[in-house]
């Protein structure tokens, strides 16, 4: 079975695209991550992530379970990422969001074969206006925090950090509608209904 990896810089659309692929390709499981971070507006828990404290994060870490993990101090302090590997995860196809450096922990997990990658992007300027939007939809918008993750993303995906792991192809998130049709097709090259 395949996993579908989408990633790319903040405010690409990444959150968008992953419900739309779960809605056209029912038959793919989502891999939900586990996060220490506050939920945010309309976020679900269990959805998009666990939402869960520092003590159990750590467990699940103590556990050996843990495929990958990062942390980032930001501007609210210090939130922690991490999935869990799945039994099931070895007999049907998933989908899942992360970073770069995720996506090549996964790959020395699962095997690069059995990853397909999704690099999405848009130009920096679209980044920083739905950036701003969404943060500002936020109970207590916190600017700081968006212009940190913007600078730290142009460190994470550098074009050499993109050809070491191997992401050749890249998805332009400016039209929603082409880029799904895009990804759609490369999602029938794997799966069937």
């Amino acid at each position: 079975m395949h996993i579908f990896y989408l990633m790319g810089k903040s405010a690409v659309g990444k959150d968008t695209v992953y419900q739309k692929l779960l809605v056209k390709f029912p038959m793919l499981r989502p891999l939900v991550p586990y996060t220490t971070r506050p939920q945010r507006q309309g976020e679900e828990e269990g959805r998009e992530y666990h939402f869960v404290g520092e003590e159990l994060f750590l467990c699940l870490r103590e556990s050996g379970r843990m495929i990958e993990e990062r942390a980032y101090r930001t501007e609210k302090g210090l939130w922690r990422y991490g999935s869990v590997a799945e039994e099931e995860a070895e007999t049907v196809s998933r989908i899942g969001i992360g970073t770069l450096e995720s996506y090549q922990k996964f790959c020395a997990y699962f095997g690069r074969e059995r990853m397909i990658p999704f690099y999405l992007e848009v130009t920096a300027g679209e980044r920083l206006l739905r950036g701003f939007r969404r943060e500002k939809k936020e109970a207590e918008p916190c600017y700081p925090e968006l212009v940190r993750r913007f600078q730290a993303d142009e460190a994470d995906y550098t074009e050499e950090k993109l050809l070491a792991a191997g992401i050749r192809k890249r998805y332009e998130n400016l039209n929603l509608e082409r880029c799904l049709g895009e990804l759609y097709e490369v999602v029938l090259q794997y799966v069937r209904f």
